[in-house]
Formats: structure tokens, C-alpha cells, sequence
């Protein structure tokens, strides 16, 4: 049985620098890299995903990046299964699991778990996907009467939420709502660690910005261009988010560069925000100021006498 600091999360919003301190904790721990980022599983998709270099990766071994092809879904539950199976192997090899990102949900199910809901054959999915196409406000009303409470907690545009609790009610009968009142049966047994890094909001705003322009210069664009090669298309779950969906707009001649990376910017700064928000209510991190150049120092001093 893994002790209480026998893993450790860091976790903290988009651009910051959760990459670098995860490898330097690596290097100094022992450890290896859990990504628990909810678009780096995607292969082909590296300059718009922040994805870690192949000269990071070489500095500590990570995993749970690039092996789900763009047109796949991928859960975050799905995730806490990968993600336990890889833990236990890492300690099983005397190291330490260190898990990085900013999915706060993909962590939520590792170590808290979800209630147990029934697979979705994907005749269904694939069907409702299609329908909601069509007309999305005909399956929301649709979510209204077969689970009222599900569909008053979200958005009548929430595509994926709609669908969810949908494709749920077609296969079990009941609604999503009912399923959810089940106690959740976490897939990892062990505690964690948590610490995140925070930023004062205007300097990690620059630093979102900054790298927005970052991404255009490294080959944005050429890399948006190559998925859609790839037979790859803009509303696809992977890709109907920021990032790419600027640049799919820029190359469909529907905005300029420089109205794209704006957008791309304010997307990005508006995710952070609703990263912030939803790891605030987790009292089990402890908060390191991210401009600190001690972070791994103060993170590893505390994690060391958990």
C-alpha cells in the first residue's frame, strides 16, 4: 500500500509552467510524468495543445500523451482508469507518479471517482452526434422531459452535455441525474499530494498572450492545415475548442490572423479563469506562487514531509 506522499499532483491553470516543474520534479524525485491534460492525448495536435517537446519528454518519461487520434472521444473517466493502471506500474517500479495538468476533472475522477454509468454503444453516440448536428435546441428539449434536472444544471448550446445525458437515458433507461446520486468508487485507492501554482492574474495573462503569438510563429496554421489533411474536421470534439477553432476560422477566410489571435488569446484567458475557479474548491492543494523561482524547492520541502 503507497503512503499518503507516495504521489504527487501539480496542477494549476494553462500557461503556468506546470510543464517545466513537473520534469524538474521528476528529475529530483524519481518520478515519472502523468499528463492529465485533456487535449495533449491527442496525436497530431502539438503546437495548439502546449504539448511537452520531444526534448522534454527525453528530460522524464511521461504518459498519457498523443495516443488518441483526434476523431476518438476520450472521457475523463476513461482517463482515470488509464491513469491508474500507469500509477500502479510506476510504483511498482520503486518510482513516484507525479500527475500534471490542468483537467480538473480528469483528476477529480482519479481520486474521487465518478458514479458508475453504463457504456454507450457507438451506433448511439455516433447517431445522436448527428441529430444534434441537426438541431441541437430538438434534443434539448428532448433532455428536458426525459431528465428535467439534468437539463436545468446546463446550457441549451452545451452540445456535449446534452448529448451525455442523452445517449445515457436511450441506454439504461434512466435518467443521468439518477445515475450521478450513486456513490462514485474512485479507481485509485491511494492519497495525493496536491500542490498548484498560482499567478497574479495580469502576469498570467501576459504570459497566455505571449504565448499565443508563440504558437503562431512555431506553425500554428500549418499545423491546423495538416489536420484537416488528415481528414480531420473542425467540429470534432478535439477540435471545437480554442485554439484551433480560430485557425480553422482564419483558413475558411471567416476572420483575419489578427482577429484570430485575439480570440485565441481571450479563449485561453477565459479557460485559465475556469480552471482558477474549479480548482479553488479543492481544499486539499497547497497554493506555490508559480513566479517563484523555488517552486520545485517549496514543493518538494513540502511534499517530502507529508
Amino acid at each position: 500500500m503507497a503512503s499518503f506522499r507516495d504521489i504527487l499532483v501539480i496542477a494549476g491553470p494553462t500557461a503556468s509552467g506546470k510543464t517545466a516543474v513537473g520534469i524538474e520534479l521528476a528529475q529530483r524525485l524519481n518520478g515519472e510524468i502523468v499528463s492529465a491534460d485533456a487535449r495533449q492525448i491527442y496525436r497530431f495536435m502539438d503546437i495548439g495543445t502546449a504539448k511537452p517537446t520531444a526534448e522534454e519528454r527525453a528530460a522524464a518519461r511521461h504518459h498519457l500523451i498523443d495516443f488518441v487520434t483526434p476523431d476518438k472521444d476520450y472521457s475523463a473517466g476513461q482517463f482515470a482508469e488509464d491513469a491508474s493502471v500507469v500509477i500502479e506500474d510506476i510504483l511498482s517500479r520503486g518510482k513516484v507518479p507525479i500527475v500534471v495538468g490542468g483537467a480538473g476533472l480528469y483528476i477529480r475522477a482519479l481520486f474521487d471517482g465518478f458514479s458508475p454509468m453504463p457504456k454507450i454503444p457507438m451506433e448511439i453516440r455516433t447517431r445522436l452526434k448527428k441529430e444534434g448536428r441537426d438541431c441541437l435546441l430538438k434534443l434539448y428539449k428532448r433532455l428536458c422531459e426525459v431528465d428535467p434536472e439534468w437539463a436545468a444544471k446546463i446550457q441549451a448550446t452545451d452540445t456535449q452535455r446534452i448529448l451525455r445525458g442523452l445517449e445515457v437515458y436511450e441506454v439504461s433507461g434512466k435518467p443521468l441525474s439518477e445515475h450521478q446520486k450513486v456513490p462514485p468508487t474512485p479507481p485509485i485507492r491511494q492519497a495525493a499530494s496536491y500542490f498548484g501554482l498560482s499567478w497574479e492574474r495580469e502576469a498570467l495573462y501576459d504570459r497566455i498572450n505571449a504565448r499565443a503569438c508563440l504558437m503562431l510563429e512555431n506553425g500554428l496554421i500549418e499545423e491546423t492545415a495538416s489536420l484537416r489533411d488528415r481528414g480531420y474536421t473542425p467540429d470534432l470534439n478535439a477540435l471545437n475548442a480554442f485554439g484551433y477553432r480560430e485557425i480553422f476560422q482564419y483558413l475558411d477566410g471567416e476572420t483575419t490572423l489578427d482577429r484570430a489571435l485575439a480570440n485565441l488569446q481571450q479563449g485561453t484567458r477565459r479557460y485559465a479563469k475556469r480552471q482558477m475557479t474549479f480548482f479553488r474548491k479543492n481544499e486539499r492543494i497547497v497554493w506555490v506562487d508559480g513566479s517563484d523561482g523555488g517552486v520545485a524547492d517549496a514543493i518538494v520541502q513540502n511534499f517530502e514531509t507529508c
